[in-house]
């Protein structure tokens, strides 16, 4: 008996090891457990528009130096179409001067009556978050920082963000500004965004001009002679003081602070092909707003994983078909046309059905499809519904949720020649005089 103990208790330890060595499953964590120190916040999938996490997000508050990724997508935007190049040069204003000789604006310095490039300004603005230089920029681009803080907010409008107000190019309160203040806007104003604003702007950065996290990822560089380093403390900084902060995979994107606006930060960070957006706004201090931006990522990365939920042809069950009128069929089957891949819980994969929006422009007051019908034809779109317990943040915009789901015919249907369409009609006329006259024999019983 003891030597039949003595080796289930060295199996049991054996497994034990066994389970150690692997590792001990991630367990689930609900949003409701980050607990974050932020007053706004939102966790966003940079590939599918899809919010992980949200709080508070449609609060519009002041943004700080985060003001600089609508200035950085003009910026990237104006090269695109040829107003300006990287090599392109410009000389300092009296007005971006006051700024960068305003000892209560930390930045790079600069000089008047010499010559920048683009490239220059761009990444002392970029990594450094210097003020005079994105001035500079502006002005280069619009003539002004007036007509640039016009393209800014039409940009922004074009862009889809919601509860959103540019007043300046850099994020700084107007009454820093002196008389400087853009035309159009009062002293007192400032910049205002909401964190799903931000995420919808950090997320069209990054989609649309990749290229600008090359120079935001990196930790510091020279400038005029000077050494220039990113407040971004969870890149890789060659300093043992930001080691703490440093998170595998982030590679932009801005920071900002004032005193109204709090310590804010959005931040982008990419691990085996998936990139998420992160945004907290209103946080008490410098670090605090790192170490928010790393529960948010570490939850992102650990608990969900984009798979493909319903593969391309997919049918939702109990709604395959849709009748087709004066056709030569009288029904055809409906579907998706492209995969809908979702980031996910793990084991929450059987938690989502499709919900099918059909054009009504398609169809005729029965809610048929008229012959003919085109295989492929888009009839309507897909949204992808989560039936589980947690909340459901949607997408960042209807853009994003509808994209690609598009909910189509699959086959074609051939319109019906003259004689079929009179044996149909005759054949819908019995039918029907059958139908009502039982209805009213059995309405006598």
């Amino acid at each position: 008996m003891r030597k039949s103990m003595s080796k289930l208790f060295l199996l049991v330890a054996a497994a034990a090891l066994v389970l150690t060595s692997l590792g001990t499953p991630a367990m689930s964590v609900y949003a409701e457990e980050l607990d974050l120190e932020a007053e706004s916040a939102i966790l966003v999938d940079a590939e599918t528009g899809k919010i992980l996490y949200a709080r508070d997000p449609d609060v519009a508050l002041p943004p700080a130096s985060m003001t600089k990724m609508m200035t950085e997508y003009l910026v990237w935007e104006a090269i695109e179409n040829g107003d300006i190049s990287w090599d392109t040069t410009t000389q300092i204003s009296d007005y971006a001067y006051s700024i960068s000789a305003n000892g209560d604006f930390s930045g790079v310095g600069l000089t008047q009556q010499k010559d920048y490039t683009v490239k220059e300004l761009y990444e002392a603005m970029a990594i450094n978050s210097d003020n005079a230089t994105t001035i500079a920029l502006a002005e280069l681009i619009a003539g002004s920082e007036s007509e640039f803080v016009t393209l800014m907010n039409e940009k922004g409008e074009e862009l889809g963000l919601q509860e959103y107000k540019f007043v300046n190019s850099t994020g700084l309160d107007n009454e820093s500004l002196g008389d400087n203040y853009p035309e159009g806007t009062s002293p007192n104003d400032t910049n205002l965004l909401s964190s799903r604003a931000a995420a919808i702007l950090a997320t069209a950065l990054v989609n649309d001009y990749p290229e600008a996290l090359e120079i935001s990822s990196i930790p510091s560089t020279e400038f005029d002679g000077q050494e220039i380093d990113n407040w971004n403390y969870m890149l890789d900084h060659d300093s043992v003081n930001l080691e703490q902060y440093y998170y595998e995979g982030v590679d932009g994107l801005k920071t900002g602070h004032t005193d109204l606006a709090g310590y804010a930060f959005t931040g982008t960070a990419e691990r085996d092909g998936r990139r998420l957006i992160t945004v907290v706004m209103k946080t008490s201090s410098t670090e605090k707003r790192f170490e928010e931006t790393a529960k948010l990522l570490d939850y992102g990365f650990d608990q969900f994983e984009t798979k493909e939920l319903f593969p391309a042809g997919y049918q939702e069950e109990g709604e395959e078909t849709i009748p087709v009128a004066k056709g030569k069929d009288k029904e055809v089957n409906i579907g998706i046309n492209n995969a809908i891949q979702v980031p996910v819980k793990s084991g929450e994969e059987e938690l989502y059905h499709l919900e099918y929006t059909l054009d009504e422009d398609k169809l005729n007051n029965n809610g048929e499809l008229e012959a003919p019908v085109e295989a492929d034809e888009v009839i309507g779109t897909v949204n992808v519904v989560y039936d589980g317990e947690e909340e459901d943040f949607g997408y960042i915009s209807d853009e994003a949720s509808e994209e690609s789901y598009e909910l189509v015919a699959m086959d074609s249907v051939e319109k019906a020649n003259w004689f079929m369409l009179t044996l149909q009609s005759i054949g819908d006329f019995f039918v029907n005089m059958f139908q009502g006259a039982y209805n009213w024999v059995k309405g006598l019983f």
